[in-house]
């Protein structure tokens, strides 16, 4: 069965994304790896942060979804805490310094400098879950 690698996260500014959620994560700085900088994850999986050049033209932001356990959440959530950054129970971002409960887990959206809407979830989504959504 294939993996995924890597994948390139746009940003106006890498070295600033990538340590934004490399921090929050409590992970190693990122590293310089070509044009990018890199957040690798414990399953290997790196995010590559690229300065976005395209001609002037805006990116879209994107989700990214982090699986994490109940432990590194609440460092998360205290790192989160700390900066007084805001953040949602839900990705429509309606429900404000909230956690959401989904499946007996816990999780949280929030924005990273560039708009990226990232979640931190302690359980990954049930398929009942996901269609009554």
């Amino acid at each position: 069965m294939p993996s995924l690698d890597h994948t390139i996260v746009h940003s106006t500014d890498r070295f600033a994304g990538a340590r934004f959620l490399a921090d929050l994560l409590g992970a190693p700085e990122p590293r310089a790896f070509g044009p990018f900088a890199a957040v690798r994850m414990d399953n290997g999986v790196t995010l590559d942060y690229a300065d976005h050049a395209a001609g002037g033209k805006e990116f879209v932001p994107t989700h990214y979804a982090f699986l994490v356990t109940e432990d590194e959440f609440d460092a998360i959530l205290g790192r989160i805490a700390e900066r007084k950054l805001p953040y949602w129970a839900d990705p429509m971002h309606s429900l404000a310094q909230q956690i959401n409960t989904h499946d007996g887990g816990r999780g949280l959206y929030l924005n990273d400098p560039d708009g990226h809407n990232m979640e931190f979830l302690t359980r990954t989504y049930s398929e009942e879950l996901l269609t009554s959504l």
